[in-house]
């Protein structure tokens, strides 16, 4: 695991457990400008004209079809740099602790990243899409077809 910083204060750490309960397949790589954490955009506004590459792996291209079909996808990615083992966080637009799950922050115990993409084009092998927010290189484990009448929550609410 790499070096990471101490925790703020009002943060917690946990010890992780020894194995994993399941395995993942990359099927392929996002490609971005971004080359550190602290240089990706935290809103959408500031990365809605950022055209990124979504490369697919071989054998995995053939999943690609009638993707086009669809102007955005849910695109779900490992965020293979983030430290996995802070189960309470002290994020920096807040003063007080929160628990990871009420938080979209990285630092989680499975750093699975979730966007809703805006589709440009796709290819044979790749497609090339709008408002993803990670550090170039980062490991793809799956696209979804977004689907405005069941992912979005007209009366959804946040703090």
């Amino acid at each position: 695991m790499p070096e990471f910083k101490p925790p703020r204060p009002g943060e917690i750490e946990i010890e992780l457990p020894v194995a994993f309960d399941a395995g993942v397949y990359f099927i392929g790589r996002i490609r971005t400008p971004w080359t550190s954490t602290s240089d990706c955009p935290k809103s959408s506004s500031q990365r809605s004209d950022v055209v990124a590459t979504i490369e697919i792996f071989p054998p995995f291209t053939a999943g690609l079809r009638d993707l086009g079909l669809f102007s955005h996808a849910l695109a779900l990615y490992w965020l293979d740099r983030a430290r996995r083992d802070l189960i309470e966080q002290v994020p920096s637009h807040l003063a007080t602790p929160r628990g990871v799950f009420a938080l979209r922050s990285p630092v989680r115990p499975n750093p699975i990243g979730l966007a809703a993409v805006e589709i440009v084009d796709v290819g044979a092998s790749s497609l090339r899409v709008r408002n993803i927010d990670c550090i170039d290189g980062t490991p793809l484990i799956d696209l979804k077809p977004y689907y405005a009448s069941i992912d979005a929550v007209s009366d959804a609410t946040r703090p």
